[in-house]
């Protein structure tokens, strides 16, 4: 899909052409809407298509007046193997035009759309770029924050009743925590090179949204591993707890099992009927027997009890 957009009286407005000083947002284009604003823009069909590998790695590359940068953007993936996940987003601009090129239509552009953001202009590439960085950042803080207040539920499940499904879901916010951390290292690695100042035009109001994203990024990588820790110690606590608990249970079972196997041992040297004990008393001897094992039961108990087996 293609989208065009363009500044006009600090408004961000739809377009239906491409015009000079447009921001064109293509979601999972095809072939031929590749090959379509790559003809009207000059840019690059490879700068415009390589964003389209989910397994792209950030970078900047630099042709002639022509620059690409690929970051990594957050999403949450409706499938229950990844809660959240990354995927490159990718920006390529020229003189003319700026171009937004990702698999997935992200929420930090909504947030262009709308209009909710000042002094962003479509004609002001460089500054439209820092705050496209911005609002990823943003977005990144945005899922960390989600991803703990689920671990922090999870959490409180888990000390109720300890399923696999807990478990598993606490798993894949683990997993989720990984990539993010992975992605904002990459994207630290971007934003340094765009710090710079030999790939990209720069002004001097500028830097400062610059170094904004920089701080937002570090507070987000820190954020991500801090999680990511709390995560891995909740796991390790609850594997303890679960192994401890089957501890306690086999310890039940083998108590029991041994207090049901002495009224049965009993039962059965009854059972033979060769020179058995009592069997003068007749229909007593039955009761007697009974008395005998409950007894025996009791005290087996309390025994066991002293070495904690209950």
């Amino acid at each position: 899909m293609i989208f065009i957009y363009r500044t006009v009286e600090n408004k961000l407005l739809c377009l239906d052409e491409i015009e000079k000083d447009c921001w064109i947002n293509l979601v999972n284009p095809t072939e031929v809407e590749l090959r379509r604003v790559s003809e009207a823009t000059g840019l690059d069909y490879d700068f415009l298509k390589y964003p389209l590998d989910d397994e792209e790695i950030p970078r900047v590359e630099v042709d002639a007046d022509q620059i690409m940068i690929i970051i990594q953007a957050p999403i949450i993936t409706p499938e229950e193997a990844v809660i959240y996940d990354t995927i490159p987003l990718g920006i390529v601009t020229n003189d003319n035009y700026i171009v937004t090129v990702c698999l997935e239509d992200l929420d930090l552009m909504e947030e262009f759309t709308a209009s909710r953001i000042k002094g962003i202009a479509t004609f002001k590439k460089t500054r439209f770029i820092f705050h496209t960085l911005n609002r990823k950042t943003m977005l990144f803080l945005k899922y960390l924050r989600d991803i703990n207040r689920r671990t922090e539920e999870m959490e409180h499940e888990l000390t109720r009743s300890m399923k696999n499904k807990e478990l598993l879901y606490l798993l894949n916010l683990q997993k989720s925590l990984v990539y993010f951390s992975t992605s904002l290292r990459y994207n630290a690695k971007v934003l340094n090179r765009l710090a710079g100042g030999r790939t990209i035009r720069t002004y001097e109001e500028d830097m400062d949204l610059l170094e904004d994203v920089i701080i937002e990024n570090s507070q987000a990588i820190e954020m991500a591993e801090i999680y990511s820790n709390i995560t891995n110690s909740t796991m390790d606590a609850f594997a303890s707890l679960i192994s401890n608990n089957l501890s306690v249970t086999m310890k039940l079972l083998t108590a029991i099992t041994i207090i049901l196997a002495i009224p049965t041992m009993i039962s059965g040297f009854w059972g033979m009927n060769v020179n058995v004990p009592f069997d003068h008393l007749g229909n007593f001897s039955f009761f007697l027997i009974l008395i005998i094992c409950v007894i025996v039961c009791i005290v087996s108990i309390m025994l066991l009890k002293r070495r904690d087996m209950f």
